[in-house]
């Protein structure tokens, strides 16, 4: 942030405006809470918020702006993207040809950001400073204009002439160009609001548009019904799919340019009651940036699961429910393994992203392609490193073990709620133990938890006794302990400082900005490997894990529940603990 706590003090306290004392209190809450000091100073009524502004403006050097009743035109709002907007902290809010384009900014310092405006615009950029209070109610005038676009489409489909063949084409002609709008919309503001999925659902007086964000999914607009089957042919057409076909599934993808960057779109159209159900999966490229570092796995877990990911042979597993981060996983790690001196093949259904100098084949079972014969080719090909996008059969189980034995690196995933649920489940598919214990490496089970907004996060005090009642006595304990400096203040120690975000225009008021994954990582040692020669169940399994010192996911979401990342509703919710 552009304004530092001595900043302020000396805006604050020494001109006189703001007691010593009450600025150091307030300053130990921010501490405290992780909390802005500049929004506290606000809240706890030291100081309005446009006085502030003024004040900080006037001592950083640059003019102030005031944006709460500020009537931004769209074509001046639309020169940075919403999404932009948000993560640089800017909004522009007024252009004149002499003077250029204006930019509420946090940081208007920013001379790398204001130079690229300059050149995307082609005139000068000026920046104005504005308050964190003020510029979040600025952000509110992109989500006013979706709503006024949508009701402005409205009013044109309303106001469609009728009667003679002229009008009638006229009319066709205007509800063509509105449903392209009107998708264009729906995908532009789905990627602004980093939506992983888009659901169209026809209901019996309207449709309802849905989004999927962070995993949640969001009621976002209600359209006319009569616009229902236009919308529908439209994503049909875009998708190169039958627009004549109205009972049977059909699947397909097209691409969008939003803001600049290439969406991959995944489309699925199934037949229901009421019509034809639409969803749409959105694969950003800024989606192929993810690294092994950065899908949340503790230190001691990531250096384990690199240590594998070095062999020449056997098997890493990823496991959990659909839209748990599994496949994020397998990418970040095929990012690192993949290097000039290795072959890497991959089978999958689908193909999410394209990485350079992968192979990548997508399963086709029109023409025969499955996941077994299309590993069968692969192993055919001198691979290095294999990656299978599931095993789904026996058939395609016994191919990846086989080539995990005979000197291949395979990468999988399967569906199974736990890591040690994943070694009976291979037995189930008619795996022999001795295969399973002499290919499977380690087995990383994982879940996707929301993240606490950064905008809007602020502390509370949860007891002890309460957090035991849903995490277990034995695993809050084992937390306790290893944040104690000693036994009698672990002893003493009766409550916990836990985070939660109140809800911000950043977040959608949700109080959660982007996901993280909470992981078990299951290695195969000789304690595991004599558990299942003998068939023992996952329970014996998990339990002998623990023991030898994997971290449950249980456990792993508690520690990010401590340390500011989640909330421990959060936790409980994705890992099926309540």
């Amino acid at each position: 942030m552009l304004v530092t706590i001595e900043q302020l003090k000396r805006v604050l306290v020494d001109s006189g405006i703001v007691e010593a004392v009450d600025f150091d209190r307030v300053a130990k809450e921010a501490e405290s809470g992780g909390a802005s000091l500049e929004r506290l100073v606000t809240e706890r009524k030291l100081i309005p918020d446009a006085y502030l502004g003024q004040l900080v403006a006037e001592d950083i050097g640059f003019p102030f702006v005031r944006l709460e009743s500020a009537e931004i035109p769209d074509h001046i709002l639309r020169i940075i993207p919403e999404r932009v907007a948000k993560k640089n902290r800017v909004i522009a809010f007024g252009l004149e040809p002499e003077t250029g384009v204006k930019l509420a900014m946090r940081d208007p310092s920013d001379l790398e950001f204001i130079r690229n405006i300059e050149k995307k615009v082609g005139v000068r950029a000026v920046p104005y400073y504005v308050t964190g209070p003020d510029i979040e109610k600025g952000y509110e005038a992109y989500t006013k204009d979706l709503e006024s676009a949508i009701k402005n489409l409205d009013s044109v489909f309303a106001a469609m002439p009728g009667g003679s063949r002229a009008a009638k084409s006229e009319k066709e002609a205007a509800e063509e160009g509105r449903v392209v709008r009107l998708v264009g919309l729906v995908m532009n503001y789905a990627f602004q609001n980093n939506a992983s999925d888009v659901h169209v659902e026809p209901r019996e007086e309207s449709i309802m548009v849905r989004y999927r964000i962070d995993g949640i999914l969001h009621d976002v607009a209600s359209l006319p019904r009569e616009l229902h089957e236009p919308f529908v042919t439209r994503i049909k057409i875009l998708s190169k799919m039958r627009t004549d076909e109205h009972f049977a599934a059909q699947d397909g993808k097209f691409q969008e340019v939003i803001d600049g960057e290439r969406i991959d779109v995944r489309v699925s159209i199934i037949p229901i009651v009421g019509g034809e159900k639409v969803v749409m999966r959105l694969l950003a490229e800024k989606g192929k940036s993810h690294d092994l570092s950065d899908i949340g796995l503790g230190e001691r877990d990531l250096k384990r699961l690199r240590r594998h990911a070095q062999k020449s042979f056997g098997m890493i597993l990823a496991t959990g429910p659909t839209g748990s981060g599994k496949t994020t996983t397998l990418y970040s790690m095929l990012k690192e393994l993949n290097t000039r001196d290795v072959n890497v093949a991959t089978i999958e259904d689908p193909i999410e992203y394209a990485i350079e100098g992968v192979n990548q084949i997508q399963v086709n079972p029109k023409t025969g392609l499955t996941f077994a014969t299309g590993l069968r080719s692969i192993v055919r090909q001198d691979p290095d490193i294999i990656m299978v996008g599931e095993i789904r059969d026996p058939d395609t189980a016994n191919i990846a073990v086989n080539a995990a034995m005979t000197g291949h690196l395979v990468l999988s995933t399967l569906h199974t709620n736990d890591a040690a649920t994943a070694l009976p489940r291979f037995r189930e598919m008619g795996i022999e133990p001795f295969l399973i214990a002499s290919t499977v490496n380690v087995i990383v089970a994982q879940r996707l938890v929301r993240k606490i907004c950064p905008r809007c996060i602020v502390s509370s005090v949860i007891d002890v006794d309460a957090l035991k009642e849903n995490f277990g006595e034995a695993l809050v304990e084992k937390h306790l302990a290893a944040s104690a400096t000693n036994m009698k203040k672990k002893k003493a120690k009766r409550s916990l400082n836990v985070y939660y975000g109140k809800g911000c225009d950043q977040c959608n008021h949700s109080g959660y900005q982007g996901r993280l994954g909470v992981f078990e990582v299951l290695e195969m040692d000789d304690d595991i490997r004599e558990l299942v020669m003998r068939n023992a169940n996952s329970k014996e399994i998990a339990t002998k894990a623990v023991a030898n010192g994997m971290t449950s996911m249980l456990d792993d979401g508690l520690g990010k529940v401590l340390h500011g990342i989640t909330t421990a509703d959060e936790v409980l919710r994705v890992t099926g603990a309540v």
